[in-house]
This record gives C-alpha cells, sequence and structure tokens, in this order.
C-alpha cells in the first residue's frame, strides 16, 4: 500500500477538477493544468477531494504509479491556486543576469553570455544576485531553475558561481604555501 497514494488531496476554494477517461483538467485562479493518467490508475472526486488508487491490486504497475499520480495532482491544485518560485542567488565578481523578451541572460565570466530561452507558463524576475524563476507547473519551474544552476555551479574555494537560496556550498581549504628556511 502506498503511503502517499492513500491520502485524499484537498480541493482548494476557486479550484476546479475535472476527470476525462483518461486526463485530469485542474483550473483555478492562475491559470489551467492538464495531467494524462495512465490507464491503470484510477482518480475520482468525492465530497471535495480527488481520490487516486490503481484499478487492480494486483497490478505491479499500478501501484508503483499510484503516489506518483497522487503527488502530481496535488502539484497541480497547489500550482493553479498559490504557484511555485525557485530562487537562485549569483555571487562572483563580474556575474549578472539579464531577463529580456526571449529569456534571461547570464553573464558568467565565460567570453560569450549564456542565453536560456523562456518557456511557457514560466517567468523570470532578477533583483541584484537574485533570480526568480516562478510559475503553476513545479516540474517546469523546478527544470528551468536546474538549467540555469548547471550554467555555472558554485564552486567550494570561494563560493563562486550560481546556487539555490539557502543552499550550503561545503567549502574547501586552499593549499597551504609552505616557507622554506
Amino acid at each position: 500500500m502506498s503511503r502517499i497514494g492513500k491520502k485524499p488531496i484537498e480541493i482548494l476554494q476557486g479550484v476546479k477538477v475535472e476527470i476525462t477517461e483518461n486526463e485530469v483538467k485542474v483550473s483555478g485562479p492562475k491559470g489551467e493544468l492538464k495531467q494524462i493518467i495512465h490507464p491503470e490508475i484510477k482518480v475520482e472526486v468525492k465530497d471535495g477531494k480527488v481520490l487516486v488508487s490503481p484499478k487492480s491490486e494486483l497490478s505491479k504497475k499500478g501501484r508503483g504509479l499510484w503516489g506518483l499520480y497522487r503527488a502530481l495532482i496535488s502539484n497541480m491544485i497547489e500550482g493553479v491556486s498559490k504557484g511555485f518560485e525557485k530562487k537562485l542567488e549569483i555571487e562572483g565578481v563580474g556575474f549578472k543576469a539579464n531577463v529580456d523578451a526571449e529569456g534571461i541572460t547570464l553573464n558568467l565570466g565565460f567570453t560569450n553570455p549564456i542565453k536560456i530561452k523562456k518557456i511557457e507558463g514560466v517567468n523570470f524576475l532578477v533583483e541584484k544576485n537574485l533570480i526568480t524563476v516562478s510559475g503553476i507547473d513545479k516540474e517546469r519551474v523546478g527544470h528551468i531553475a536546474a538549467l540555469i544552476r548547471k550554467q555555472k555551479k558554485a564552486e567550494p574555494y570561494k563560493g563562486k558561481g550560481i546556487r539555490y537560496q539557502g543552499e550550503k556550498i561545503r567549502r574547501k581549504e586552499g593549499k597551504k604555501v609552505v616557507s622554506s628556511k
């Protein structure tokens, strides 16, 4: 039995959940999301709650996907009501980010600036050394934030690079200079 899958999902106020044969559509004040459901998973709405279960208790595939689809639907409901955001910090002399119509441009000490294209449903905001990636789809927000961080991960000696806000970088001690007599 899936511990996560067993939990019912509360439908928040202002959110509407529609279930068709193989798709769940969630709409709310921030937008609308759709998710195709695997044929071995059953989704139903009862008393203002969404219940997810495998169609057959004997199906190993259905039991394996049970918790996944419950988490996906829960994230969809949270996304259309509150939204998601990831914050990234840029640290380093001359490192900066700019938002334009196509996406975000990162100057990270390389010869050429790095351009990351904007995808539908994801917004960027840059304030000094803080990049905020926000949107209603948790998967897309996380993917773009990881893509930005991947361009220049914070290095362990001086801590220069891009990291998530609040992320601890394990610092290393540099080489020691030994004086000769």
